[in-house]
């Protein structure tokens, strides 16, 4: 296979209509770990919004158990791209989503705000340390992608263009963006979670560097101090050089599931997604709905293997 064999695919598809298979396409084979770090990073933007943050550090869920809750987050978003809306698999995870969502008082603007952030922020991370950019196609699938989501989760009001979600992300945090105690403390937790996924020795500089891909406006919104600019410029940098030497790479010829990232450590022995998340005696993820359904379509009763 050529370089941009799976660009050529995504060429051959319309955006319009196959915008599903080119967002799995361009998540699970041209850039799988760009986009679980970049979505990760976009989720984490939301903690900076108080009505998000606060509300998040008030369920415990995210300062208490945050593995499992980046687990289930990844877990069901991930089952979305690698079945499809359509799917049982998709369908349940929704289901399970707005399940939990809609047990808390959250803004038609919120949400929208989040939902911004899954478009915006990955072609910003791939424009910025991408092997390559978004090309046109791509960006109009994945634009369509969310916007499909956002429907799904009875959101109205959508942005129809990029454009349209960027300008909603940038007046939204510009009017937003503040601190608050709550997201402070889920950001520290998100942030040390961060580090656990690497030998301890290596903790602090993670956490460190961590903080270096912080914006000015989300970093202050933190209260964190600012880094050093050679520290930052180094921490970049060296994102940057990772994106080139990926570029010389040959292309994937297997699909990376977000699901088979080794950061996702809670279910070692397989999970139902009809499971995932929180419920109601626990308390949970506040982010509105969609019989149980197995995770790879055998049996309502299926464990699914890691």
């Amino acid at each position: 296979m050529k370089r941009h064999a799976w660009l050529d695919r995504i060429h051959q598809l319309d955006p319009e209509t196959d915008f599903t298979e080119i967002y799995r396409i361009s998540s699970q084979y041209e850039f799988p770990w760009d986009t679980n770090q970049s979505l990760g990073f976009a989720l984490y933007r939301t903690y900076a919004v108080p009505s998000i943050g606060r509300l998040l550090a008030r369920t415990g869920e995210f300062t208490e158990r945050t593995q499992k809750r980046y687990d289930d987050t990844v877990l069901i978003l991930d089952a979305v791209v690698e079945h499809g809306f359509d799917s049982a698999q998709g369908r349940e995870a929704i289901r399970r989503m707005n399940q939990m969502h809609r047990r808390y008082d959250i803004s038609d603007e919120d949400y929208l705000y989040v939902l911004s952030t899954f478009v915006v922020v990955p072609k910003r991370w791939l424009d910025e340390y991408g092997w390559r950019p978004y090309s046109p196609h791509e960006l109009r699938a994945a634009v369509n992608y969310y916007r499909e989501l956002g429907r799904h989760m009875g959101l109205r009001d959508i942005p129809e263009t990029y454009q349209e979600f960027e300008r909603l992300l940038d007046d939204y945090e510009r009017a937003h963006f503040g601190f608050d105690q709550g997201g402070r403390d889920v950001s520290d937790a998100t942030l040390a979670l961060t580090a656990s996924w690497y030998p301890e020795a290596f903790g602090g500089a993670v956490h460190t560097a961590s903080i270096c891909l912080l914006d000015d406006p989300l970093r202050e919104a933190f209260g964190y101090p600012r880094p050093p600019a050679l520290l930052r410029k180094a921490v970049r940098s060296a994102l940057r050089l990772r994106g080139r030497v990926v570029r010389l790479l040959p292309p994937r010829r297997k699909p990376a599931p977000a699901r088979e990232s080794s950061q996702v450590r809670g279910y070692p022995n397989g999970y139902r997604l009809s499971e995932l998340g929180t419920f109601e005696e626990s308390g949970g993820c506040p982010f509105k709905a969609a019989a149980p359904t197995p995770t790879d379509g055998t049996d309502p009763g299926h464990v699914s293997p890691r």
